[in-house]
């Protein structure tokens, strides 16, 4: 039977910072109203012909070059974002794939919002145990500033660009399998974060209405209120229907969204300081980037070890959630 391994990480960021004292010239905050409330202290922003393809690219071809695959072995790539360079079509990982150099590979987007990344990483876990496919490139990227209202104090301080990308790969091997993934959705709620326009439900009075709604709008307090409760049953669960306990978690590594969500799942779950991987302070939240965005981080600090057991837990528009328990299992 094939397993499907995650193989390898990589990210790109931009150079361009917008910390919290630049906010404070641009709408009514400041550095210590922003940090109390999200940990954030900067994030970096994507220059203005720096699209979310070329970001992409970046970390995947760090991926790819740690992973130890040829990457005309690679045969598929899916990219999760929620900002791509066109809407509706070409989708951003077709742009992807070519930039590469890859040739004639399955490539398409999915859009799950900040759960993105664990979104993808259960379609290569099912596309490699099938045995349709054997190297999936899977990449989360945004350039979030592109559809964020800087004029909308109760955003604009949350998010920033980036991308993560990993290597899923097939292996015999079970002890490198991804061990599970679970995803769930609930659009009852879908109203608490949202980017109104650009689809066919979309109705307006005027451009002005129009332009606006291209923007993400977000109903803070509650979606707060329903991410805690969300993250903390997902990952219970998982945990529980693996039968692994949260001391055996090398690294819980959240959707870097708010540090209170974080510190409040990471409390329900007894976990120490030293499990918990934090970067929202430094990029704030990159939505379906976040997740490998970190994973890089610990990595690039020679943290991150072979056999290491990652716990993933994200939240996002749509609603949508997801958890995963996945072993960093680089070729040997």
């Amino acid at each position: 039977m094939a397993y499907a391994a995650f193989r390898s990480i990589g990210a790109y960021v931009p150079s361009k910072i917008l910390s919290n004292e630049d906010l404070s010239k641009m709408v009514d905050t400041s550095d210590e109203w922003i940090f109390k409330r999200t940990g954030i202290k900067e994030r970096r922003i994507a220059g203005k012909n720096e699209f979310t393809s070329e970001m992409a690219v970046c970390a995947a071809e760090l991926a790819i070059k740690r992973s130890g695959i040829n990457k005309n072995n690679i045969d598929m790539v899916v990219c999760a974002t929620i900002s791509p360079d066109y809407f509706c079509m070409p989708s951003t990982a077709t742009i992807i794939s070519t930039k590469l150099g890859l040739g004639n590979v399955t490539a398409f987007d999915i859009s799950a919002a900040c759960t993105g990344f664990v979104y993808i990483l259960s379609i290569a876990k099912a596309f490699i145990e099938s045995g349709m496919k054997k190297n999936i490139l899977i990449i989360g990227a945004e350039k979030l500033s592109s559809i964020t209202d800087y004029t909308d104090r109760g955003t604009c301080i949350l998010f920033g660009d980036g991308a993560g990308a990993a290597m899923i790969c097939a292996t015999d091997n079970k002890e490198e399998a991804i061990i599970d993934i679970h995803t769930g959705a609930d659009g009852t709620y879908a109203d608490l974060l949202m980017t109104p326009n650009g689809g066919s439900g979309s109705m307006h009075d005027s451009l002005d209405q129009e332009a606006a709604s291209c923007f993400m709008q977000m109903k803070g307090n509650e979606t707060f209120k329903v991410a805690v409760r969300t993250l903390t049953k997902d990952v219970v669960e998982i945990l529980e229907t693996n039968n692994i306990d949260s001391s055996e978690i090398k690294y819980f590594i959240p959707h870097q969204a708010n540090y209170r969500i974080i510190k409040a799942v990471g409390d329900a779950l007894k976990l120490k300081k030293e499990q918990v991987v934090l970067t929202v302070q430094k990029y704030g939240n990159t939505s379906g980037a976040s997740i490998p965005m970190a994973i890089n981080d610990i990595y690039e600090s020679g943290s991150l070890k072979s056999g290491d057991l990652m716990l993933l837990d994200a939240f996002g528009g749509g609603l949508t959630w997801g958890s995963a328990l996945v072993p960093y299992s680089p070729l040997k």
